[in-house]
């Protein structure tokens, strides 16, 4: 009996204890718990996959943990996209009247020729003349009181150029003096350049900071009345040469032709100069041989016209091979201008089959690259044609077949027998290419020597030259001596 009720008993209290909600220890105050997470967490026991699973999970919290204190560090993404405005919204509307009072602002703090004429004036009553050169200099002292004496006269618009930093762009003699004409061309450029960037900033419609042709064709309309050498352009050749003016600054300045020219690109490069050129009277400052060497002078342009009206002999506006093959009196390889065609000359939409037709804007690329076969944007023109596989480099067997046509038209014009390996050998000592075995585009820019050795390659005339470099410099320097 008392076994029984001790029984019952202990069964009541469990159900009593159970019903009364008795409180079941936590799992960490049991020693096998605390014994099976300490053997799991070790990984003892687990089977290779479960241990390489558990390593990679590791490896990847700690990416996430390194992208995610990476992500807190950089902030928000930003924004590298916007809509442009519809034209005619209100918000295009608003960006153009922006634009307009920017850039009329900008151009009220530049100098204009009156402001320019006063501080060369100003320049030269307050400088001192160098006795042993001759040259008028300043030096700091004075270059403080002509900046105090310009801005009273001028206005605070030019004392930005009176800053220590610009006085220390300059070279100075032993007693610290700059000359004035350097610093006063400093000025007027800097004058210059901020305004045509003025200018072409109110041509570019989407203000992206890029030119598109039709807007580089206006600002250059826009010059002409102003530049001295252009005034009697025949107002019917205007349009005609804008076109040719237009095409030397995409083909220097786009290089990826992209089809828009970098504002900036334009300012800096050689292109802007060689134009603003043309402000020199014609008839006392500027040779007809300098007109000629100059791509926008209008005897130039003139001459480029000419030349195509001449090569198109169906008149049908486009070049075809057969045309082309007749420019320069038909010195240049076969070889050649297919590989022109090939690289830089677009299928014809009109035309059925493959047939292709140089337009005007294609030969404009043409005779640039040919005229500038010494400059990197010429030659890497000029290389894509010779690089007959199109693999970015050349073999000995590209030379020997890219030579083998000049070597024909030598001989057919009464010229001495030459051997085709020894001008390959001679290249290829010309330029030393960093690989032995094959000529890459960096190693024609950078021997120096790129020009000359597409001429070599593409036209009789120009291997010619080369194989008398030393008669026509002797002539050249007896010219010279003449002069």
């Amino acid at each position: 009996m008392s076994t029984a009720s001790g029984d019952g008993g202990d069964a009541g209290d469990g159900a009593a204890g159970t019903g009364g909600g008795r409180r079941i220890p936590p799992a960490s105050s049991m020693p096998w718990v605390r014994n099976l997470r300490r053997f799991v967490g070790t990984g003892a026991g687990l089977g290779s996959e479960a241990l390489m699973e558990l390593e990679t999970k590791r490896i990847l919290l700690e990416i996430f943990k390194e992208r995610q204190r990476k992500s807190k560090e950089a902030g928000s993404i930003p924004s590298f996209y916007k809509k442009k405005p519809e034209d005619g919204s209100i918000s295009h509307r608003v960006q153009k009247l922006a634009k307009y009072r920017f850039l009329k602002k900008q151009s009220e703090l530049l100098l204009n020729a009156d402001d320019l004429d006063a501080m060369w004036v100003c320049l030269r009553e307050n400088c001192v003349i160098d006795d042993a050169t001759g040259a008028e200099k300043m030096n700091y002292e004075d270059f403080c009181h002509i900046a105090t004496v310009c801005t009273e006269q001028i206005g605070q618009k030019c004392k930005r150029f009176f800053s220590p930093s610009n006085f220390m762009k300059f070279e100075k003699d032993d007693s610290g003096r700059i000359a004035i004409l350097p610093f006063y061309l400093y000025v007027m450029r800097t004058v210059s350049l901020t305004q045509a960037r003025i200018d072409m900033s109110e041509l570019d419609e989407d203000s992206d900071g890029f030119l598109q042709p039709h807007e580089m064709e206006a600002y250059i309309r826009g010059l002409i009345p102003n530049l001295a050498q252009l005034r009697d352009m025949p107002s019917a050749f205007v349009q005609m040469y804008c076109r040719i003016a237009a095409r030397k600054f995409f083909f220097f300045c786009d290089p990826h032709r992209r089809g828009k020219a970098c504002i900036k690109k334009v300012l800096l490069s050689n292109c802007l100069q060689e134009l603003m050129e043309l402000h020199q009277e014609s008839e006392e400052e500027v040779t007809d041989t300098e007109q000629a060497e100059n791509w926008f002078s209008l005897t130039s342009a003139q001459r480029i016209c000419d030349m195509f009206l001449a090569l198109d002999k169906d008149t049908n506006g486009t070049l075809s091979k057969h045309e082309l093959k007749e420019y320069a009196d038909g010195t240049l390889t076969d070889i050649f201008i297919e590989r022109v065609f090939d690289e830089h000359v677009r299928r014809s939409k009109v035309g059925g089959g493959n047939s292709r037709e140089m337009d005007f804007e294609s030969f404009l690329d043409f005779v640039l690259a040919l005229e500038n076969k010494d400059t990197p944007e010429g030659l890497t023109y000029l290389f894509r044609c010779l690089d007959l596989n199109g693999r970015g480099f050349l073999t000995t067997a590209d030379i020997h077949t890219l030579f083998r046509d000049v070597h024909q038209k030598w001989i057919e014009g009464g010229n001495y027998e030459l051997c085709i390996e020894d001008v390959r050998d001679e290249i290829w000592d010309m330029v030393k290419p960093a690989d032995p075995l094959r000529i890459a585009l960096t190693d024609l820019l950078s021997c120096k020597q790129g020009g000359t050795i597409a001429s070599m390659l593409i036209d009789v005339r120009g291997f010619w030259a080369h194989d008398n470099r030393e008669n026509l410099l002797q002539e050249e320097e007896e010219q010279v001596e003449e002069a």
